[in-house]
């Protein structure tokens, strides 16, 4: 039988969902968390026959609900975050979930919560319609996507797949590529002593002005290397401290740097990389120590896995002939990739990701949904 996307239960899962206040406490101190989306998604899905838990923290959980398979098919996740950015300075109600012209607005109406709709409704009309797939369907909303993915580190300790399916915006492309990120630090060392001792002090905020130039430099020529689908790695400057009082030669200068990396690269190349900038400095009598604290690989899968050319023959099926493409931000994918589920990122698109305005196309939304369905028929069987 067909899989009927009833359109209306979509625009109310997804409106709901975008008036659930969700940002991201470690972002934004104070904020709602993912707690109420975990409820309503547990909810929505134990409504539909399935398999509901709610899993990890009691303030920061994720929820997992599984389709079950007849047995002796693939299995496949459909997987989005449920947490959002702050809403500072938004120029619309960002809880308001606002209609207008085709498009929904809202504080995580792309990000990602138009995925969430989109898959929600592709799961409805696949139940409604007696779809009883070989292979288990798993959905998870996940928590803390927009800070540290603690929610996708704990789901790919308790959870496997045959492949997954992350509804991050694509504008209805398949993503089969994106950057990485790591985070160093460098600590400049000077000496301490009064101001009107120029002969003792060493001023370590001038001589961090030779570790940023260093890095500016090896900035331009990371230029010089782009990956084919997601471009050219990169790297700035984030934040800098020192200093204790005007009167005062400061003996240290903090400054924290990130590093945007591309597919291949490992925490190992930037660690040595960033050893043998500060290293360049050593005769100009920079003294530094320094730390790579937070590292996150990016993703490039092949075009050839069994999970895109599912997505590929849902969109043919409805007309449309999805580009294969990059994106340069991180994603929780990279972790599902890690963990030995080859993952992809499909869903529909809009506009405003943590910005003033953010909406995002609902007749994208639902037809990444009937990709998504089709694409679960197609990979699980029936």
């Amino acid at each position: 039988m067909a899989a009927t996307i009833r359109d209306e239960k979509v625009l109310r899962c997804l409106r709901e969902m975008i008036q659930i206040p969700s940002v991201n406490p470690s972002l934004v101190p104070g904020g709602a968390g993912e707690r109420e989306m975990a409820h309503y998604l547990f909810h929505e899905c134990r409504a539909l026959g399935l398999e509901t838990c709610v899993e990890g923290p009691p303030d920061r959980p994720n929820v997992v609900a599984v389709l079950k398979g007849t047995g002796k098919g693939r299995s496949l996740m459909l997987c989005g975050h449920m947490d959002t950015v702050g809403v500072d300075g938004m120029e619309i109600d960002p809880f308001n979930a606002s209609c207008c012209d085709g498009k929904v607005y809202g504080r995580g109406a792309v990000d990602m919560k138009g995925g969430l709709a989109s898959i929600m409704g592709a799961i409805d009309a696949l139940v409604n319609s007696g779809f009883q797939p070989r292979g288990d369907v798993v959905v998870a909303g996940v928590a803390d996507e927009e800070y540290a993915s603690e929610g996708m580190e704990d789901l790919v300790k308790r959870h496997r797949a045959d492949a997954a399916i992350v509804a991050e915006p694509s504008g209805l492309d398949i993503i089969i590529a994106h950057k990485g990120f790591a985070w160093f630090n460098v600590e400049v060392l000077g000496r301490r002593a009064h101001g009107s001792d120029y002969t003792s002090g060493i001023d370590a905020i001038s001589r961090a002005g030779h570790v940023l130039r260093a890095f500016e430099d090896l900035g331009q020529g990371l230029l010089d290397r782009p990956h084919p689908l997601v471009g050219p790695p990169s790297i700035h400057a984030s934040i800098i401290k020192g200093g204790r009082e005007l009167s005062t030669y400061p003996d240290h200068c903090h400054v924290e740097f990130e590093r945007r990396t591309v597919p291949g690269e490992t925490r190992e190349d930037i660690e040595a990389e960033v050893a043998q900038v500060l290293s360049g400095l050593e005769g100009q009598g920079v003294k530094t120590a320094r730390e790579v604290f937070f590292f996150r690989p990016g993703l490039e899968v092949s075009p050839g896995e069994p999970i895109i050319r599912s997505l590929q023959g849902a969109s043919s099926s409805l007309g449309r002939e999805p580009r294969l493409v990059g994106q340069a931000g991180w994603m929780d994918t990279a972790i599902l990739a890690r963990s030995g589920i080859p993952s992809v990122l499909f869903g529909p698109g809009g506009e405003g990701l943590h910005a003033s305005v953010e909406w995002v196309d609902f007749a994208q939304v639902l037809e990444a949904a009937r990709v998504l369905a089709g694409a679960v028929k197609d990979f699980c069987g029936g």
